[in-house]
């Protein structure tokens, strides 16, 4: 099975009794965040890359808002990253990342929210090419607030154990180095020495080796994207 994007017009690929697959895009952060967790948890899947600006019709059927990632097993489908992680962690207990402590869940779901702010401010002090200092002001809150969680929780956000949080937030911090290159500083260590430090732990976890892209190859996606033809298929 190819992972090259399928387009509008292209024939669903046939689903096998029993197999769960994921409708993905190769460089989109909010498809990563299960492609990490089906990989921290060892799950089988197939995927599924889809031309999310030509989208086929099938697989406007099974998300009629037309986001990955899209989970689907025999007759179930289920969709958004976070209801998509919270689900493969309940049907797959191996590797449990959703804390069993309410307290901590309900600490866990406060901080997720502010991950929407740091995805909004992040975009904008991208399309900006690092010239809006407000955007940047904006971002630095944000980012000051996961500085202070994560020294006062441990090595991750779920204290010694990587989290779901950890996964959550991941892929935007994995696509802010490649735009040091571009004269773009999003984590300077001198003021986020503590994020710096996590950064540095979750790039040798196992599942982000497995779903990490180099800084080149999110440089060439971000460019792409930027000029509006995005290149889904970079690479292969």
């Amino acid at each position: 099975m190819s992972l090259k994007s399928y387009t509008k017009g292209s024939a669903l690929p046939p689903l096998e009794n029993g197999k769960l697959r994921l409708y993905s895009m190769r460089f989109c952060p909010f498809a990563q965040r299960t492609r990490l967790v089906l990989a921290h948890k060892n799950i089988q899947f197939e995927t599924i890359n889809v031309d999310l600006k030509d989208k086929p019709d099938w697989f406007l059927e099974r998300n009629p808002l037309g986001l990955v990632p899209v989970l689907e097993q025999d007759d179930k489908i289920v969709y958004e990253s976070v209801v998509c992680n919270e689900y493969l962690d309940d049907i797959y207990t191996q590797e449990k990342l959703t804390p069993a402590d309410p307290y901590r869940r309900a600490r866990d779901k406060m901080l997720l929210e502010y991950t929407g702010k740091l995805v909004t401010n992040y975009y904008k002090y991208l399309r900006s090419q690092g010239k809006d200092e407000e955007v940047k002001t904006e971002l630095n809150k944000v980012l000051e607030i996961f500085e202070k969680a994560i020294e006062k929780r441990g090595a991750y956000f779920g204290g010694d154990k990587v989290a779901m949080l950890d996964f959550f937030a991941w892929p935007w911090f994995e696509r802010m180095s490649p735009l040091k290159t571009m004269n773009i500083e999003m984590l300077p260590e001198e003021t986020f020495p503590n994020l710096t430090q996590w950064v540095a732990r979750m790039r040798n976890l196992p599942a982000v080796k497995a779903t990490l892209f180099d800084d080149q190859a999110h440089l060439v996606f971000m460019k792409s994207y930027m000029t509006g033809q995005p290149n889904y298929d970079f690479g292969l």
